[in-house]
């Protein structure tokens, strides 16, 4: 059997791309090791976790309905009804990717696709073995969560993002080891469910990818919402007790202090999905398990292409993925794509309060050498916020100084993660702050923070 496109893994960057693939009337199959699509993000990552998050934060308001001027008695979380809610969700959508399949005329096959070379795929199935081969290949076989060294998950105290989604009840401590997005965002779930959650990062703050005043902005609210937070922390001696785990923590000022939880989260960051996909039969080249392609998402070799956790040098993140989908399948199809903007990607983190960021921290943009000015603006001086009930955190924004060009967009405060898209959308359209100064921002929404954060690039907010 041959065919114009075959996708290896389901994830939103696989499907994403056997969709638009269809779409451009290429005849394609995506091939799937588990049995349903979707892959990390729909049924153990993004989705999954969202559901979650959004529970919470309902909970949190029946937890304090008097802020919202509303009695509410003895109210009781059902978590096995929130599990089913976000198995209902998940299912739902997994269900969607189906019939995305069929409506665009691409062929599912349910197996284990492992490369051969020369555009030959050799595919597993419960079945036996069978061989088909393709003009173009996609590698999209995404990512797992990494483990400390001499450490196997158990779902009874030792989790990553797959356990801790199935444990049916909320634990009273939850021990995180890593303050990225994962971490930060399943402590901000549990917190708020009345789990005590600690939290433990080795490097000097929490999400240190984000502009250095988001992290701090974030540690403030953690302290205040009661999650402990130890950054410059090194984790060891995990062993297994009669009630959970403990293990061995030396604090940033060099003490060693025993730590104790029923549960232990490790969420040390993802590794590469290529070690058994036939990566030796090709010229495809890797670094430490990253795939090297080019901006059109090709690798060495000839009609191979990779997207989402697999590459070398980008985010791992669902709509990077599906972009570099629209960007591999737009190539081989001969349309007019452009490469991604690597300084476009938004990063969102799902905790409360919310974080939306885009292109350089304050530090990069100094670092590079530019003049910049800097404009930030707080959402206590935003009416929206106030209604919500959510005014802490800012929108802060780099400009260069010299030309207003828009170089790095920060958001922390409520939904910062929605908010972030307008900041996206005008630097993709090379706007200026000057521009931005003159957009209309309706009132009162939450955005009017990001226009107001804008004008204190230039001194000239209103409500600050």
């Amino acid at each position: 059997m041959s065919y114009d496109l075959v996708i290896i893994g389901s994830g939103p960057g696989g499907y994403s791309a056997a969709v638009r693939a269809g779409q451009y009337g290429l005849k394609t199959a995506i091939i799937e090791k588990d049995p349903k699509l979707g892959g990390t993000c729909l049924h153990v990552g993004c989705v999954p976790t969202k559901a979650l998050l959004h529970s919470a934060e309902v909970w949190d308001y029946f937890v304090h309905p008097g802020d919202q001027g509303i009695s509410c008695d003895n109210p009781t979380l059902n978590y096995p009804a929130v599990l089913d809610r976000k198995d209902n969700i998940v299912s739902k959508h997994a269900k969607g990717i189906d019939f995305l399949m069929k409506k665009n005329k691409v062929e599912v096959i349910k197996g284990f696709g492992v490369l051969k070379g020369g555009g030959k795929i050799e595919i597993k199935t419960a079945d036996g073995v069978r061989e088909i081969e393709s003009k173009n290949i996609i590698i999209a076989t995404g990512s797992e969560a990494r483990m400390l060294p001499g450490l196997t998950p158990d779902p009874a105290y030792l989790l990553t993002n797959v356990e801790i989604l199935k444990m049916n009840t909320v634990p009273k401590s939850l021990a995180i080891i890593g303050a990225g997005a994962v971490g930060v965002e399943f402590g901000s779930i549990f917190s708020r469910f009345g789990t005590q959650v600690t939290i433990l990062e080795m490097l000097p703050r929490l999400v240190p990818v984000e502009d250095e005043e988001i992290s701090k902005e974030l540690a403030r609210n953690f302290k205040k919402a009661g999650i402990r937070c130890e950054t410059g922390a090194k984790a060891e001696n995990i062993r297994r007790t009669g009630n959970g785990v403990a293990l061995t923590v030396t604090l940033a000022n060099g003490t060693k202090e025993q730590l104790e939880a029923e549960k232990l989260l490790v969420a040390v960051g993802r590794k590469p999905n290529t070690e058994s996909i036939g990566l030796a039969n090709t010229k495809v080249e890797v670094d430490r398990g990253f795939i090297k392609v080019d901006g059109f998402q090709r690798t060495s070799e000839p009609g191979v292409y990779a997207i989402g956790d697999v590459v070398a040098g980008t985010p791992q993140l669902a709509h990077v993925a599906t972009m570099e989908g629209m960007v591999a399948v737009g190539h081989m199809a001969g349309k007019d794509v452009k490469p991604i903007n690597k300084n476009r990607i938004p990063g969102c983190t799902y905790t409360e309060p919310g974080i939306g960021s885009v292109g350089m921290t304050e530090a990069q943009a100094r670092a590079a050498g530019h003049d910049i000015k800097v404009g930030k603006f707080p959402f206590s001086g935003n009416s929206k916020a106030s209604i919500l009930g959510h005014h802490e955190g800012f929108v802060k924004i780099i400009g260069d100084a010299k030309y207003g060009e828009i170089l790095g967009v920060h958001i922390i405060g409520p939904h910062g993660y929605e908010l972030i898209a307008e900041a996206v959308t005008a630097m993709e359209a090379e706007a200026t702050v000057e521009s931005m100064m003159a957009t209309i921002h309706a009132h009162p929404t939450l955005y009017e923070a990001v226009g107001e954060a804008f004008n204190a690039v230039y001194g000239l907010a209103i409500n600050a």
